[in-house]
């Protein structure tokens, strides 16, 4: 009887290991460069948080509602979406199904991409680009009103494993996380990429919009 008891307790364990598993890794985000993830948001703006509530979105298959976190916020700049101010930011109340957590005292400001809601708010992810504001380089800030928007033609390929190399003229090649072990890396932070004159895409650092024929003299 013990050892019966004993097994049973064994089984139950790894069952709520396997769950805890299967809730950390319910939310898995792959790694982006700050431009990229501004080519694929649908909006994109600065803004402060100024409340939060818990409002029901509905119901699942089973006919359990659906509960959101409803954030209130004070758009302070709109670099990408419609051309009205975004009052609503929503999320999943919980970061295992890749809610957001933010500060809502209106004391920090934010970066926040994401996707449109019909109701002209919009919606994040964990998987979306959110920056405290103050946390982004000079480069960035400057980069969202044009730089970005004029390299979403090009793509970012992330470099698995050195050497590696891009397959195609309108590729960067990012090697942040290979050279630098950082995400944030110094690509990340200083640079863009950006078409040019002749239809490739190359690396571009600077505070000032590139020229139309510019040189790769500050490639990474």
């Amino acid at each position: 009887m013990p050892f019966s008891v004993n097994g049973i307790l064994c089984t139950l364990a790894l069952l709520v290991l396997w769950q805890a598993e299967e809730l950390t890794e319910a939310c898995s985000c792959a790694p982006v460069h700050p431009q990229q993830a501004f080519c694929n948001a649908e909006i994109v703006i600065r803004a402060k948080v100024v409340g939060e509530r818990e409002v029901d979105s509905g119901n699942d298959v089973y006919g359990n509602p659906i509960k959101r976190i409803q954030y209130e916020v004070k758009q302070i700049k709109m670099f990408k979406g419609p051309n009205h101010d975004i009052e609503a930011v929503f999320t999943a109340p919980v970061s295992a199904v890749c809610g957001v957590t933010l500060d809502v005292t209106g004391k920090k400001e934010y970066l926040i991409s994401g996707k449109a809601e019909g109701n002209g708010g919009m919606h994040v992810t964990l998987c979306d680009y959110i920056m405290p504001w103050d946390s982004l380089s000079a480069t960035q800030k400057k980069s969202l009103s044009q730089r970005y928007q004029m390299g979403c033609e090009c793509k970012i390929v992330r470099c698995p494993s050195l050497p590696c190399e891009i397959s195609a003229p309108e590729e960067c090649l990012w090697t942040d996380l290979m050279i630098e072990k950082l995400v944030h890396g110094r690509q990340a932070n200083h640079y863009a990429c950006v078409k040019r004159a002749d239809g490739s895409c190359s690396w571009y650092r600077g505070v000032a919009p590139p020229k139309k024929e510019f040189l790769d003299a500050e490639d990474p």
